[in-house]
């Protein structure tokens, strides 16, 4: 580890932002010890999983200050001088920007600029020309023109950055404001005078479309910091690879069974309803080891007196299939149901994964691995479901898959690996791959 470097503190939006570095610590909890616990770690990066895709802007926006408030006492009493701060959201735009990022900014204050990095290669999404793409069967679509761009809380209308921005901030910075970092400029090292000229917290969008390219813009930045310049960063994933610099993951992907518990099944769970988790599903459910068991959310909203009663059934028939040594997959019926309001289909979602976390709770001691799938589940299971403090990062199961273990010490379930599986990464085989990769030795 490169002790050299300034401590990378990510206050990542739900827990899937660690998917392409490893060893370092998630932290579920934002009091002042858990985070200098964090901050004082020898991994040069951690993570705050703060979840806040999940809630409203205003909820958003107190949770990132509670964070920040005691982070601030954190850094001071842990004599932390060095840092830099992410923002970690989502490669396809969505999330409370610029919300977050601006809350970070008022606490920490300071900052010479903040940088829109929302390129994940491991996932197929790359910026080029300032304009924002996903790699659909090999094609390049721009990010406006998919499904995400639509999600009704955080839908958005245009891929080119700084439209995108000026329409975020609905227009209190102007697109033609915002600073554009082209991979001519970072290819050819022209940006290091331009990052020392930055100041006020300026708007900079940076192109990628490859980690040679991030690697290069890091290193600019961290020979910035050592002039002085403080910089905030709007991100997906692949930069931290780059700001990290750990290196390759001490268990290779192909080994992560070696870390099961039990010889015995174990469970799946999928809250995620995007288009491609829904494929990914289908062709799980395709494997003769595994046993689907559907959680009718339409029935949970129209007959809410109806909530145990589901909940009991699914972990009756989750015992069976255990029993019978196939693995339950347990995923939430996949239709898209109308609310009145934003609110109220938020606050659904928070039922439903109430109801998911209290069948985490009542899974078979004897559970050998969990495969979560979506960022908001998964934050709840290692929140909620696992009641975890904070949790050590083992690497990638696949791209952008990331596995933690629970404590040896854990009431429920000890050394438990859990995949932390996004909604939105992968092809049609991804699902089965980690879980083939998880039940077969």
């Amino acid at each position: 580890m490169n002790k050299s470097l300034p401590k990378i503190i990510v206050i990542d939006d739900d827990p899937t932002g660690s998917q392409t570095v490893h060893s370092c610590l998630l932290l579920l909890r934002w009091d002042i010890d858990t985070l200098k616990r964090g901050l004082l770690d020898d991994v040069p990066i951690m993570f705050i999983l703060s979840n806040t895709r999940a809630m409203t802007p205003e909820q958003a926006a107190a949770t990132t200050q509670e964070v920040c408030h005691n982070l601030k006492i954190a850094i001071a009493e842990a004599n932390i001088e060095d840092f830099l701060v992410v923002s970690r959201s989502d490669s396809t735009l969505r999330g409370h920007y610029p919300i977050e990022t601006d809350v970070i900014s008022d606490e920490l204050g300071g900052f010479d600029a903040h940088f829109l990095t929302p390129a994940f290669f491991e996932g197929g999404r790359i910026t080029t020309d300032s304009t924002h793409y996903l790699l659909i069967d090999g094609v390049k679509t721009p990010v406006a023109e998919t499904e995400f761009a639509k999600d009704s809380v955080f839908g958005y209308s245009h891929s080119y950055l700084p439209d995108y921005v000026a329409e975020k901030t609905s227009y209190g910075i102007k697109a033609d404001e915002v600073v554009r970092f082209s991979l001519l400029d970072i290819r050819n090292g022209q940006i290091e005078s331009s990052l020392l000229e930055l100041k006020n917290n300026q708007c900079v969008v940076v192109d990628g479309e490859s980690q040679a390219d991030f690697d290069l813009f890091a290193q600019a930045v961290l020979t910035a910091t050592t002039k002085g310049k403080r910089f905030l960063f709007r991100s997906a994933a692949s930069l931290l690879t780059s700001l990290a610099q750990l290196g390759q993951q001490p268990t290779s992907p192909e080994k992560m069974n070696s870390y099961k518990p039990t010889d015995k099944p174990g469970v799946v769970l999928v809250g995620s309803h995007v288009k491609k988790t829904t494929q990914q599903l289908a062709k799980l459910l395709e494997e003769e080891m595994v046993a689907g068991i559907e959680v009718d959310v339409v029935r949970l909203r129209d007959l809410p007196q109806e909530r145990d009663t589901i909940l009991n059934e699914t972990l009756d028939t989750l015992e069976k299939v255990f029993n019978q040594g196939k693995t339950p997959v347990v995923y939430t019926s996949r239709q898209e149901l109308n609310f009145s309001d934003i609110q109220q289909r938020l606050e659904f979602g928070v039922e439903v994964s109430a109801l998911l976390m209290d069948v985490v709770k009542g899974l078979p001691t004897s559970t050998s691995f969990l495969i979560s799938k979506g960022g908001i589940t998964s934050n709840d299971v290692l929140s909620v479901g696992l009641n975890l403090t904070a949790a050590r990062l083992l690497g990638q199961i696949l791209p952008g898959c990331s596995v933690i273990q629970t404590e040896p010490n854990h009431p429920q379930l000890p050394n438990l690996p859990v995949v932390l599986f996004p909604g939105n990464v992968g092809d049609p085989s991804s699902l089965a791959a980690a879980w083939s990769r998880l039940m077969f030795s």
